[in-house]
């Protein structure tokens, strides 16, 4: 796997852009991901991944920070695709049915 450096001392990219934390494959979208779904501080991600340096979480999150267009693009994407498996999928099984005996309770 071919990684290139980004200027970022603990963020390379992968052989499909794809910046991730070096040393590891966790991706820097993933951190940034709780970061903004659970309001974790840099110090709270680093105890929830003890595998990461407190240098690698705030270089990850200065990347993000300075690339902003690039994640806000890659989010949507990710939206749109949750989306249209949705469509495409329809709800599980175990959804309908859990929606059946509710509405059996409620009547």
């Amino acid at each position: 796997m071919a990684m290139v450096e980004t200027g970022y001392k603990h963020v390379l990219l992968d052989e499909r852009g794809v910046p991730t934390i070096a040393g590891t494959s966790m991706k820097v979208i993933e951190l940034v991901a709780e970061h903004i779904a659970w309001y974790w501080s840099s110090q709270e991600l680093q105890y929830q991944h003890p595998y990461l340096t407190l240098g690698q979480v705030f270089s990850a999150l200065a990347y993000y920070n300075d690339h902003l267009p690039e994640f806000e693009r890659w989010f949507q994407e990710e939206d749109e695709e949750i989306e249209r498996l949705r469509q495409e999928l329809g709800n599980p099984p175990v959804m309908e049915r859990l929606r059946e005996l509710k509405s059996r309770r409620t009547a």
